[in-house]
């Protein structure tokens, strides 16, 4: 199937690796035009680099930018392209207890993960609306119900993001723009592939006996009851970031292996 991408201008937050990376190797498949970011220009480099490479003949860019510093971002918001379509997927995350977890981890978590998409999309919808075509997409996560207990400031961050994405997605009526939002389950980035293999390491165990200790163990509401691969989240956000999603809007579609459970 043609998802008809071919010509569009794609923005993805936190890009250079994991989901962000995969989406873009997606995107550029189907004939996208590509600006990744990283944090560090080296690593927007490295990234653009490699998808030259493998996409010889599509066009892909890069602009770092660390969205905790409002000066990168206003930098960045100066720099960008005409854009299209808008990926809300850059994030970070701290683990610790509740009781010892400062208030400046839960303000950096917020500044990244929620003010990243508001911020870009303030700037970048009016201009989808008057042209009366554009995609914003959000990139949440299974811990925004699941929420385990060592990651609250992060699931709080990530249940933000749909209120955020529905919020917006009521600007766009009668228009062919449209904004959703996308919920990953536990999903095989480059992160948890360390995790695994630190874990197999400490434990003297193989990476598919920690990986299938987790499923059994902890997440244990998975349907899947293994890693999602980076390639499979990106296939359905290429897919909603595509005008043949036009019928969705205002959705929070998962791709979370049957992990949050519930029939919506």
């Amino acid at each position: 199937m043609d998802l008809e991408l071919k010509g569009k201008r794609v923005f993805i937050t936190g890009s250079t690796a994991g989901i962000g990376f995969a989406t873009a190797k997606a995107l550029l498949s189907e004939g996208a035009s590509v600006v990744l970011n990283g944090r560090s220009p080296a690593s927007v480099t490295t990234a653009v680099k490699k998808l030259e490479q493998e996409f010889p003949n599509e066009s892909v860019s890069g602009i770092a930018a660390d969205f905790s510093l409002p000066k990168e971002v206003n930098s960045l918001l100066e720099n960008l392209p005409r854009i299209d379509i808008l990926i809300n997927n850059v994030g970070v995350y701290s683990s610790g207890s509740f009781f010892e977890t400062e208030d400046a981890a839960w303000y950096r978590q917020f500044e990244v993960n929620v003010m990243s998409g508001v911020r870009l999309s303030k700037s970048l919808l009016p201009r989808m609306l008057t042209t009366n075509w554009g995609r914003i997409l959000f990139i949440s996560s299974e811990c925004a119900s699941l929420t385990p207990p060592d990651l609250i400031p992060y699931s709080m961050t990530k249940a933000a993001v749909l209120a955020v994405s529905r919020g917006l997605a009521q600007l766009t009526k009668g228009t062919d723009v449209t904004v959703n939002s996308v919920i990953p389950g536990s999903t095989l980035s480059e992160g948890a592939e360390q995790f695994l293999e630190d874990a197999a390491q400490k434990e003297q165990k193989t990476k598919d006996q920690i990986e299938n200790a987790f499923f059994t163990e902890v997440r244990t509401t998975s349907l899947l009851q293994r890693f999602a691969k980076v390639e499979e989240v990106a296939h359905t956000i290429t897919y909603l970031a595509s005008p043949r999603s036009s019928a969705t809007n205002g959705a929070a579609i998962k791709v979370d292996g049957g992990s949050s459970g519930g029939l919506f």
